[in-house]
């Protein structure tokens, strides 16, 4: 069975569109893949709606009907790369866009858009999105969602393995020896989202290649301090969070705090170990167990923050999942492509004991071709 997944997450760098085959047994084949650009302009509009603002309802309904359109064009992109003929694809899953997740709020909800009508309906293909919210219907936190995903992929009956995702949040999937054990996961805090927001106010570009001007820079111990003190660092999972709570005007409040300001490199160079020491944290305090560490996301590309990772995890080896077999850049379309198949076999595709939900549930809704 061939599905597509696409995905776009808090950094809105681009929709992920992989075209993947699941054998009724086995592994999941990576047939083709493409990256489908988000114009600057659109991507300013998405952050835009991330935060607050005049004229919601109506930005949003405008947006969620773009991105759908985006999306399929992203679909038949790699559906033309790969040759195949569309009809030996049964669906899509797409992840959509997220602009808010909000699973502690009085009624929680969390919002993805790029409505899957109008994917269905251009691509002609049944297309399975809104994958979250059935999750927090059922008392989960509705993220992470890929850990189904990872124990499919990436489990090994030696190695007690922790998959880290450094997207624009970071999360981690611990993976026990024991197949039938409790999988854990949760989000850690920012990946490369406050990296890309600061890099982007001050040197208007898009990321830190590599980490080089991180490298630059040198760590303020007083500012790291004053940001690793956010009660999100020290919460017990199951937790998830998002670019609402860590972004620009959550840095700023802290700088103002400041005995002295850093520079704005060396600035970029403590949020860079910031990402780096919470995420190395977490797997020590909440996964002790952990004996290897690979990394997927974007954030696998940035060669300085994958050398302080290294560093925090001292003893533990660090590598990218490329080394299990499926290049980082690519793990979470290929998970909503196994994750839309699970919803169509009617299985369920979350993990209580990673969200905290209730029970296991069939996630997402089917628009059917």
């Amino acid at each position: 069975m061939n599905y597509i997944g696409l995905m776009s997450g808090t950094s809105v760098d681009g929709v992920d569109a992989a075209l993947v085959s699941i054998p009724a047994n086995g592994q999941p084949v990576v047939l083709a893949t493409h990256e489908h650009p988000i114009s600057p302009a659109l991507r300013g509009e998405i952050q835009s709606l991330m935060r607050t603002g005049a004229n919601e309802i109506e930005r949003l309904g405008e947006l969620d009907m773009v991105l759908g359109g985006l999306f399929a064009e992203a679909a038949h992109a790699v559906i033309a790369q790969s040759g195949m003929d569309k009809k030996n694809i049964r669906a899509i899953g797409s992840h959509g866009q997220t602009l808010r997740h909000r699973p502690k709020a009085d009624h929680p909800f969390t919002i993805q858009i790029g409505n899957p009508s109008v994917i269905a309906e251009r691509t002609g293909l049944t297309t399975v999105a809104d994958f979250r919210a059935r999750d927090i219907a059922a008392g989960g936190e509705g993220a992470p969602l890929v850990p189904a995903f990872h124990r499919q992929m990436f489990h090994s009956p030696q190695r007690y393995r922790a998959i880290v995702n450094i997207g624009g949040i970071a999360n981690v999937t611990y993976l026990p020896v024991d197949d039938t054990g409790p999988v854990s996961g949760f989000d850690t805090g920012p990946g490369n989202t406050l990296l890309d927001q600061w890099i982007g106010h001050h040197c208007a570009r898009e990321h830190d290649e590599a980490g080089q001007w991180a490298a630059s820079g040198k760590s303020s111990k007083e500012l790291l301090a004053q940001l690793l003190a956010d009660p999100y660092f020290g919460a017990t999972p199951p937790k998830s969070t998002g670019r609402e709570h860590f972004n620009l005007e959550w840095l700023n409040g802290h700088l103002g705090k400041l005995t002295a300001l850093p520079s704005v490199v060396d600035i970029q160079a403590t949020l860079l170990q910031l990402t780096a020491q919470t995420i190395a944290q977490a797997v020590r305090r909440f996964l002790p167990q952990t004996q290897e560490v690979y990394v997927c996301g974007g954030g696998a590309h940035n060669r300085e923050l994958i050398f302080a990772l290294t560093n925090h995890f001292s003893g533990i080896p660090v590598a990218t999942t490329e080394t299990l077999g499926l290049h980082p850049d690519w793990v979470e379309a290929v998970a909503f492509a196994w994750l839309a198949h699970q919803t169509l076999e009617g299985l369920p595709g979350n993990l209580p004991s990673v969200t905290g939900a209730r029970h296991a549930v069939i996630l997402g809704g089917i628009y059917k071709a």
